[in-house]
């Protein structure tokens, strides 16, 4: 498959946490017909280093490997409806809002939405986006680190930035709830602009 009614780029918290609200809304009529798509380009990812004590719901001793890990194979078993594509990276995103052209260094793909939601790094690269790079809000010059200009995780029409490149802080739980933050906003597009959310339940 490649062509998506939204690809995800970026593989870490912000990425897979928008994949996994996106995906367990498939029982929802204005969703169960939408395809799902993330790119899980994950070697840059800060998580791969992290050890992670302070974050609601983790058992201490978490290191962000096991989180890459248990993520992959959490969206896999419980959403396989989620499209994962592995060992791509995007260098280029082209056309307009309802159809986008991704470009990987393997494949082209086409989407109506994408969210970004890849690190901070002042290294980013990807053709089509770099005009709406700046320097960070909340991290330290020195880092000199990056984010995409938006209005509360919306880049353009159907561009949606996520997790630290949006402007967040680089605390793991943060950068989590904005891509599910991100996730509820295309959501409720979906739902013609009524807020939609996705919660179970044990009962």
């Amino acid at each position: 498959m490649n062509t998506f009614d939204v690809l995800i780029i970026g593989g870490g918290a912000a990425g897979m946490s928008c994949a996994l609200v996106l995906g367990s809304a498939h029982k929802k009529p204005f969703a169960a017909d939408k395809t799902i798509g993330i790119i899980m380009h994950q070697r840059a990812s800060a998580l791969q280093n992290g050890l992670f004590n302070n974050v609601l719901g983790l058992r201490p001793g978490t290191t962000g490997k096991e989180i890459l890990e248990n993520g992959i194979n959490q969206l896999s078993l419980t959403y396989q409806h989620v499209i994962q594509i592995e060992r791509e990276k995007v260098i280029e995103v082209k056309g307009e809002s309802g159809n986008f052209i991704i470009m990987t260094n393997k494949n082209q793909y086409y989407a109506n939405t994408i969210v970004v939601a890849v690190g901070p790094s002042n290294l980013f690269n990807i053709e089509g986006l770099n005009q709406f790079v700046k320097p960070h809000q909340k991290l330290p010059a020195v880092k000199q680190r990056i984010q995409l200009k938006n209005n509360d995780h919306l880049v353009a029409e159907n561009i949606y930035v996520a997790g630290v490149l949006a402007g967040w802080r680089s605390q793991f739980a943060i950068a989590a709830g904005s891509g599910a933050s991100g996730a509820t906003d295309i959501l409720t597009a979906w739902n013609d602009g009524n807020p939609a959310m996705v919660h179970d339940s044990v009962q």
